[in-house]
């Protein structure tokens, strides 16, 4: 074996003679997640010494939901692999291989014709996180679950660094990578849709129903440690006079009993909530003015001194017990932005940021190097979550993407995607009953509950 080392990209070179298969590691520049990618680098190392015709690749980028950083990789792989490799599977670093399997598996494709095999993932009805794709019959079009792993044939990775090279990505938002890089390679009916393949799998690696499996989701517990306490969790729940009524109580019907330090944020000061007026008036978008003055009190000394603040909005459904669990580990002392990463402006040098509705974790700090940068909001309606990502991106900070957060709803999310998660949180009270969602999807009965599925089942996507 010899290592070949290229930056960004570290490559492992395994029989160099023989190359048939190159493997992305989807991974994240936060400290547990290189951890992470690094033992399924070391799994995947193991198992390729008793095979011949491998080659793998280790590719640790920084922001694994944007899209140009995935075909910018592609338009790379094709130049350094694409004359002697078939095959690229990316898999994420909870994904599981039996690599004699999926070995097994590929042999069956024509290794010259255009091929895109993953495990299909589609929309019950149309969503606005798709963008409202397909929206007469949003289950024709199929996704891959990334989860269980996809593969591209080397054909389609040289057409597709053709087509990055020649026509720059338009899209301003990326929001669900997923089904964005399904409708890039379709494009239009041009290029191939999603093959299905029943052994790419997402049950967990321990169930009798994966014997036919070349990939399932790994149950053995990340490397983290006990749940953070409760006391090191400030919460802020930004809401307005509108809604003192109609939204708060869902909170304190819900999930406020788990919140050891928590405040209201409104533009109206009402002691039966109790709710406190920053001063900032309410704007009917945007919010950045409040988070920001939220940001300021956070480190002041008129609340508890905690490693961790989460802002939520006021219809924010979340399982704070649950994001106990995630937070342990994840370092305080590291400048984390954590929650569900959403992408603008991607391909022309724009920026990731932590999408408001599903919750966003700072660190103390974090929330100390984005208030000494002098980073600010340049009106008080500007989009919170997109004006502190501008100014992470500046700072060099990165932003941590954990699919456990949502945006939306539980009926805006394919239901496979989430029989193999354990979600933190949803967004929006719109045509739904909140309580009985936050029921059905985020209660734990007991609260131990929460630490177990997150740490023994292999339903955690971390």
């Amino acid at each position: 074996m010899r290592v070949c080392e290229r930056s960004p990209i570290s490559v492992l070179c395994v029989l160099p003679d023989l190359r048939e298969i190159v493997f992305v590691i989807q991974s994240q520049s936060n400290s547990f997640h290189v951890r992470q990618a690094e033992r399924r680098r070391a799994d995947l190392l193991k198992q390729a010494h008793s095979l011949t015709e491998l080659h793998l690749l280790l590719f640790y980028y920084l922001t694994v939901v944007l899209m140009i950083l995935y075909f910018l990789c592609v338009l790379s792989l094709s130049h350094s692999f694409g004359k002697n490799s078939s095959w690229i599977v990316f898999l994420e670093e909870e994904t599981n291989v039996k690599m004699n399997k999926l070995v097994q598996v590929l042999t069956k494709f024509d290794t010259n014709k255009e091929w895109f095999l993953g495990k299909p993932l589609h929309d019950e009805e149309s969503t606005i996180i798709h963008h409202y794709a397909f929206a007469e019959n949003p289950s024709i079009f199929k996704y891959p679950d990334f989860a269980a792993a996809w593969a591209v044939s080397a054909p389609l990775v040289v057409r597709l660094a053709d087509k990055v090279r020649n026509e720059p990505l338009k899209s301003d938002f990326t929001i669900d990578l997923k089904h964005e890089v399904a409708l890039y390679i379709w494009d239009n009916g041009n290029g191939p849709h999603l093959t299905a393949v029943p052994e790419l799998c997402t049950e967990p690696e321990d169930s009798p129903q994966t014997q036919h499996c070349a990939t399932t989701l790994s149950t053995e517990p990340p490397p983290c440690g006990e749940p953070v306490n409760k006391e090191d969790i400030f919460v802020a729940v930004k809401t307005c006079r509108k809604f003192h009524s109609e939204r708060v109580p869902v909170i304190k019907k819900t999930w406020e009993k788990d919140a050891f330090s928590l405040e209201y944020y409104s533009d109206h000061a009402d002691p039966s909530i109790p709710t406190i007026d920053l001063g900032v008036p309410n704007t009917e978008r945007g919010h950045c003015g409040k988070t920001f003055a939220i940001l300021q009190r956070f480190l002041s000394s008129s609340v508890p001194n905690t490693k961790w603040l989460l802002v939520v909005d006021d219809d924010t459904l979340i399982s704070l017990s649950r994001l106990q669990v995630l937070l342990s580990c994840y370092n305080p002392s590291e400048p984390v932005c954590l929650g569900e990463r959403y992408g603008y402006g991607l391909s022309q040098g724009g920026y990731s940021y932590i999408t408001g509705g599903g919750g966003m974790v700072f660190s103390r700090e974090a929330v100390v190097r984005l208030l000494n940068s002098g980073c600010k909001c340049y009106s008080n309606d500007a989009p919170d979550d997109m004006v502190l990502g501008m100014c992470l991106n500046a700072l060099g900070l990165p932003v941590t993407h954990s699919p456990l957060f949502h945006q939306a709803r539980p009926e805006d999310y394919a239901r496979d995607f989430l029989a193999h998660q354990v979600p933190i949180s949803f967004h929006k009270h719109w045509n739904i009953d909140p309580i009985a969602v936050f029921n059905k999807w985020l209660k734990d009965d007991l609260r131990a509950e929460a630490s177990d599925g997150l740490n023994k089942s292999a339903k955690t996507e971390l």
